[in-house]
């Protein structure tokens, strides 16, 4: 397997930064208290972001990738360390920070319409139900779900599921979006028109994307930076990975580019020699 060594990789550990940082994971722990003592998850989490980053996080499963993001989210407090959004110490969640899930979470009585219109409805609680209608219609019509907007989700697919999920969240506006595999569940085809789909959201709006994936040709497809973690438990960030290619990006242009077989050989070789999972 073709590997590159850190010196000819950018990581975030040697480049400048020349933005003031957006949101800051700093020196964070998290412990679980469980039946049989205490079980540290992370350890020493140290992470900038800048405004209008998309980053991946990846990993292998126990690492503590969505125990971090749920932190960021304000699900969970770090034992140690603190989050920061804009200078403000994260305790809580808020309409700020929106998740979205790999299993939809969508209300099931509810459509797709209502489903949208629910969170809209609890956050701008000074608009007219007129105006509330219309920043649903306009997040749905932002996924292309215009003609599916009075479904109920079980009349839906995985891949239109996700786009309520995805209008959902970004219907208030948050500063920073949250995917927790968000496409982990949905076929190729359908994962990749949906990464598409979120790479012109993310162009448009420019917010703030914090993704969990799995898949490493997505986080090189989609992401400015990717965040390679160590095995869990007592898991940290073992390197943040430069991804080079220019945005807007073209599919076809980036898997035939070299660099994108040296990315991914180097991210290949980081989660299956350098942090296997040891073998039982």
């Amino acid at each position: 397997m073709q590997t590159l060594n850190s010196t000819q990789l950018a990581t975030s550990e040697t480049q400048p930064i020349t933005q003031p940082n957006f949101l800051e994971i700093r020196d964070v722990s998290k412990t679980f208290v469980t039946p049989k003592g205490e079980f540290p998850v992370l350890d020493g989490v140290n992470l900038s972001v800048k405004e209008g980053d998309f980053m991946c996080v990846i990993g292998h499963s126990g690492c503590g990738k969505s125990t971090l993001l749920n932190m960021v989210a304000g699900f969970l407090t770090p034992t140690e360390g603190e989050v920061l959004l804009q200078s403000q110490r994260i305790a809580e969640p808020g309409p700020d920070r929106m998740m979205v899930f790999q299993n939809y979470s969508l209300l099931p009585w509810k459509s797709a319409f209502d489903n949208v219109y629910l969170a809209v409805n609890s956050v701008y609680t000074g608009k007219t139900k007129a105006e509330k209608m219309e920043i649903v219609n306009e997040s749905l019509a932002m996924v292309g779900l215009t003609e599916a907007a009075h479904k109920l989700p079980k009349q839906l697919s995985g891949g239109m599921k996700q786009r309520v999920a995805i209008a959902r969240a970004l219907a208030i506006c948050p500063k920073v979006l949250i995917l927790d595999e968000p496409f982990g569940a949905l076929d190729a085809i359908t994962k990749e028109e949906l990464q598409e789909e979120l790479l012109k959201i993310w162009t448009d709006h420019k917010v703030t994307v914090l993704m969990i994936t799995h898949d490493i040709d997505e986080a090189l497809f989609l992401a400015d930076r990717l965040v390679m973690m160590t095995n869990g438990p007592s898991a940290t960030i073992g390197e943040v990975l430069e991804i080079p290619f220019e945005r807007p990006r073209d599919r076809t242009r980036i898997m035939e580019d070299p660099k994108f077989y040296e990315l991914r050989n180097y991210v290949l070789d980081f989660l299956f020699h350098r942090f296997a999972h040891d073998e039982d």
